[in-house]
């Protein structure tokens, strides 16, 4: 038992300074080439902080782009999906009613014209982007509600459409309703 206890020690030695100093320490330097060091981007309107670059948030009002559902209700603490199948019928239920609802909101949008995206939530349950086709999807809707033509509010989500080689095209449905709300306030 003693050979065995001194190589056991220091083995706990190694993978100790190993996985507490030397592994924390690369990520910390990685996270630092990130922008905003790691901090994450902040995106500011009249000066304040109204949010993050790669957190979703909620948007219930009419004037307003929606973004996707979250199934942890936006709390960036606690990041995770809601586990459910697409046979669960508690899922079920939960994607009709939002697509009811959505329905409702949106009077002239057909339930074949919702993306999928608008009506189930992301892995992360905190998605800040949508496809360009759930964001066309509500034009009518926040055109009205801001009294903008619809082919201006076309242009924004045109001009905030992000290409990408590898993954489809995105918007970032908080940096859109910033730029709607820096429109309305000139």
């Amino acid at each position: 038992m003693k050979q065995n206890l001194l190589p056991a020690f220091r083995l706990t030695l190694v993978l100790l300074v190993v996985c507490c100093l030397i592994y924390p320490a690369l990520v910390w330097a990685g996270a630092q080439l990130a922008p905003a060091g790691g901090q994450g981007e902040t995106i500011r309107h009249k000066g304040r902080v109204v949010g993050y670059d790669n957190v979703g948030q909620n948007f219930t009002r009419p004037e307003y782009f929606q973004g996707r559902p979250s199934a942890v209700d936006y709390n960036a603490a606690g990041s995770a999906g809601s586990n459910k199948g697409p046979s669960n019928p508690d899922y079920l239920a939960t994607v009709q009613a939002r697509l009811d609802t959505f329905l409702i909101q949106n009077p002239g949008v057909t339930k074949a014209q919702v993306p999928a995206e608008l009506l189930t939530a992301s892995g992360s349950g905190l998605d800040p982007h949508l496809s360009p086709a759930a964001a066309a999807v509500q034009v009518a809707r926040v055109a009205k509600a801001r009294n903008l033509e619809v082919a201006k509010v076309q242009a924004l989500i045109a001009r905030h459409t992000q290409h990408s080689l590898l993954g489809p095209d995105r918007v970032n449905v908080l940096r859109l309703n910033v730029t709607l709300d820096a429109l309305q306030n000139r």
